[in-house]
């Protein structure tokens, strides 16, 4: 698992979210949790105590992903794949911390993963009733302008100090709830152990999504403020020892988002033009890196993380297309959705919301293509031009008053936008003109030679004369620079001679257009009707329902346990010997060195990776996963092949997540690639480094 974790198997009756929850089905916020539910499958179920230390444990990390305390001194447990474009940034071509791992010989040497943030929950409140009620019977565009401005007041005047906090108002239910989270943020985190490339990732992609497991994909960040480390004394326990079966456990973490709301119009979007779109640029995409990337070491390097997220982001997709030409899947999940409309029938209060949502697709189908390739232009591929369309919208709104601000350039959101925006990171020409080339490429090809859009932004230039112009033409590479147009506001940009900079003025104005017609016609619309299918499910099926996921702070429970594939059980733990037996020597299943080195020290017998029932989905990689006495056991990295139907729906007895023990990362720290200090630090020690 990267950060997608969205697809479904072909036999899996899954449950959308129009009906109460099964067991162990859901990913609920903390201000909901089933605690009745839980007691009635496990006898026990976690108290206000055991929920409190949890959330003030429970890091999310802004490059997308979950992860914990578990140390006093800000020592935060995640993923190696949460970590791999801190370690590719810091990378150079004599030092590749991807391929060979990072272990700080003392915290002097733990090193900023730039453009990283992490965040704790420290309140959540309800809002609801504030921002529908500005919203009203407003339609149209005044719809989504009151609701996002007064959404950018609560969020300004909920965190005033925005050196060390940040607020959001997540939209629940489509609209049907809203609450403003409250973070406590550490905007300086630090890499300080990660293993090797080769045990993180062992398998490759064949074994992605699947089990059994041989991954090591853990890693070990620290936080720090005013350059030394953050104090946390609430944190998990940490606990080096086997997950059991049939023992409860939890996933607490931040599930990026899923789709188990959805209609049957907004499904039948997805599986004939949204999901075929993505995977045919993904796969295209794809092969042009690898055709750039073949035979040259440096591009390997260079490129190798960028391929990565693709190859996870098409597998895990191309599930989700599968999934929904499945005639069972999408049988249940329209009978479940006729279920719905017949229990709300004739209530004058909720109306025929469905018909207005197919109203509004409708409309979006007319201007897709439009916003696919013109909303964001070649940002979507190169970050250097993912810049300057960040500097031309802010040099706009950062002179508007909060309110009338676009998201994203709020109070409360500029500081992370101004972090990303200026820490140094590497770019690699190549792979900056290879974005913006496949960028011009496709919009030509989808939406036409003939398209004034594309005429005006590619004139008589072919795309990749654009992309070399462009990229060799930017200075937008040097941070410096970065900053002194963030600082300079409008008049910079305006006097800006750099080509990436005139090139997204240029199509800013046309990007805002399509960005108030979608407001428009589609999210303002649907925003009315999805609070009204929010009212018509509670009134259907009462009020403990759990919403899509948002990449807030969730819980899931379940336990550990196998499942039987085709007529096998498949047993719910590997061991660390298990590796060797795996081997051919040959990539992905090569041995990292540090596993060939430390064989005859490595406890062959000790769990490495596991499963679990729980429901988790992309944004739960790095959640820890949590015993009944509140310790930490693992750290979930990825789901099985079945697990991917969680973006639509849960079938608990397939769908697993896939965790890395503590009993085998501690194994790591002690004996594959040593680190001493923080095995002591884990244990509650004081060895410092």
């Amino acid at each position: 698992m990267r950060l997608t974790l969205a697809f479904a198997s072909a036999a899996a009756a899954a449950f959308a979210v129009a009906t109460p929850a099964a067991a162990e089905e859901g990913m609920w916020t903390f201000d909901g949790v089933p605690t009745d539910a839980i007691r009635g499958t496990y006898g026990w179920a976690p108290d206000k105590q055991w929920l409190d230390r949890t959330q003030a444990s429970a890091v999310r990390l802004t490059g997308g992903c979950s992860a914990s305390f578990v140390s006093g001194e800000g020592l935060i447990l995640t993923n190696h794949h949460c970590v791999i474009s801190c370690l590719q940034n810091l990378s150079t071509a004599d030092s590749d911390l991807v391929a060979g791992g990072f272990n700080a010989a003392d915290r002097a040497r733990e090193r900023k993963c730039p453009g990283q943030q992490a965040e704790v929950v420290t309140s959540i409140t309800d809002v609801t009733g504030d921002i529908q009620g500005v919203i009203g019977s407003l339609t149209g565009e005044a719809l989504v302008k009151a609701r996002d401005a007064r959404i950018a007041e609560l969020e300004s005047a909920g965190c005033t100090d925005r050196a060390k906090t940040r607020c959001q108002v997540v939209t629940l239910f489509g609209g049907g709830q809203y609450k403003l989270y409250q973070y406590r943020k550490y905007s300086d985190v630090r890499i300080a152990w990660a293993p090797e490339f080769q045990a993180a990732f062992f398998g490759g992609d064949p074994d992605n999504f699947n089990f059994p497991r041989y991954a090591m994909d853990a890693a070990f960040l620290r936080a720090y403020e005013d350059d030394k480390p953050v104090a946390t004394p609430t944190h998990l326990k940490w606990n080096p020892r086997a997950p059991q079966d049939g023992e409860i456990t939890f996933v607490v973490g931040n599930p990026g988002s899923t789709q188990r709301l959805l209609t049957e119009t907004q499904r039948e979007f997805q599986r004939a033009e949204r999901l075929p779109l993505t995977l045919i640029l993904l796969s295209e995409f794809r092969g042009r890196l690898i055709a750039n990337m073949e035979g040259d070491a440096t591009k390997t390097r260079e490129g190798g993380d960028e391929l990565f997220g693709y190859e996870n982001s098409f597998k895990a997709l191309s599930g989700q297309l599968r999934a929904l030409n499945d005639p069972a899947f999408t049988a249940k999940m329209a009978a479940e959705e006729a279920d719905l409309r017949a229990r709300v029938k004739g209530n004058a209060e909720i109306g025929d919301p469905w018909s207005e949502i197919d109203k509004a697709m409708a409309e979006r189908r007319n201007t897709y293509l439009d916003s696919v390739f013109l909303q964001s232009g070649p940002a979507s591929y190169s970050t250097l031009a993912g810049y300057a369309m960040t500097l031309v919208r802010a040099a706009a709104e950062r002179g508007k008053p909060n309110s009338e601000r676009l998201p994203g350039f709020t109070d409360s959101a500029l500081p992370l936008t101004e972090k990303r925006l200026t820490d140094p990171v590497p770019t690699y020409p190549w792979l900056e003109e290879l974005g913006v080339s496949f960028w011009a490429s496709k919009a030509r090809e989808y939406l036409g030679a003939d398209n004034a859009d594309v005429k005006t932004l590619l004139g008589k230039e072919s795309p990749e004369a654009l992309g070399k112009r462009l990229v060799e033409g930017t200075k937008l590479a040097d941070p410096a620079y970065r900053k002194q147009l963030w600082e300079g506001g409008a008049a910079a940009i305006a006097a800006s001679d750099d080509p990436m900079i005139r090139f997204f003025a240029q199509l800013d104005p046309r990007a805002r257009a399509i960005k108030t017609a979608f407001d428009r016609d589609y999210d303002a619309p649907v925003t009315a009707a999805q609070a009204r299918l929010a009212k018509a499910r509670f009134a259907a099926y009462g009020d403990k329902l759990y919403p899509d996921a948002t990449f807030t702070l969730r819980l899931s429970y379940g336990q550990v346990k196998g499942w039987t594939e085709r007529g096998k059980p498949v047993p719910a733990t590997t061991v660390m010997g298990g590796t060797y037996d795996r081997a051919t020597g040959q990539l992905p299943y090569k041995l990292a060195d540090g596993f060939v080195k430390a064989e005859s020290r490595i406890d062959k017998n000790v769990v490495y990776d596991f499963v679990t029932t729980n429901d988790i989905i992309g944004g739960n990689s790095g959640s820890p996963v949590i015993a009944r006495d509140g310790s930490v056991i693992g750290t979930a990295f990825d789901g099985n092949i079945h697990s991917l139907g969680g973006n639509f729906g849960y079938d608990g007895t397939l769908n697993r997540t896939v965790a890395v023990s503590t009993a085998a990362i501690q194994e790591g720290l002690e004996k594959i690639w040593p680190a001493p200090a923080l095995v002591a630090e884990l244990k509650g020690g004081t060895k410092r480094r």
